[in-house]
């Protein structure tokens, strides 16, 4: 009985190492104090650039929310933070959150080799998402934390896959121009 306890163990402390593929994906315990998102809103300022709502034809599948901790963006990575934040008004698995995230890397031009190893650690961070939920991603210091409806899921400590994703939505290249220049705070009724 103690030898399967202690296989069972033993295999809880590998299974995130093994299920990561590679060593960028790490566990909770190196991103203590990063457990609640609230608790990261609440011990620094961040000030919203923009808001925008990604709409097609007539339905609404989710509004999303920039905030730096300088207010504007770009930003200086290793000197400033970033959250963006996704509140979705439909449901969408984790395989078409994938999908849609590789056509748009896709769209920019992005190499294949540039993000083929950020696939399998986004599988086994992203949940499937029902109507309601939030999907966020905190940028700091060279990584970047996933939270699912205010809670940590999951991150990638490297210094490439934070601002490759965040430009799905904030590059010139991005597929949706007009999201972008909301959420950088263009007002465009003017």
């Amino acid at each position: 009985m103690h030898k399967l306890i202690n296989v069972t163990l033993l295999w809880c402390l590998i299974l995130p190492y093994a299920w990561s593929g590679t060593q960028t994906s790490l566990p909770a315990e190196n991103f203590k104090g990063e457990q609640k998102l609230s608790s990261i809103l609440s011990s620094k300022r961040f000030i919203t650039t923009g808001e925008a709502t990604f709409s097609i034809l007539f339905w609404d599948l989710y509004k999303s929310q920039l905030r730096t901790t300088s207010g504007r963006y770009p930003i200086s990575l290793k000197e400033e933070q970033l959250i963006f934040n996704i509140n979705y008004l439909a449901d969408i698995s984790s395989e078409d959150l994938i999908k849609r995230t590789i056509e748009q890397w896709q769209h920019q031009d992005i190499s294949k080799e540039t993000y083929t190893h950020y696939i399998k650690q986004l599988k086994n961070i992203w949940p499937n998402i029902t109507k309601g939920d939030s999907l966020a991603i905190l940028i700091k210091n060279d990584k970047s934390v996933f939270y699912f409806n205010g809670q940590y899921i999951g991150g990638i400590n490297d210094d490439i896959f934070g601002q490759l994703f965040i430009n799905i939505w904030l590059d010139k290249k991005t597929s949706q121009p007009t999201l972008r220049a909301q959420l950088l705070g263009a007002n465009l009724n003017e």
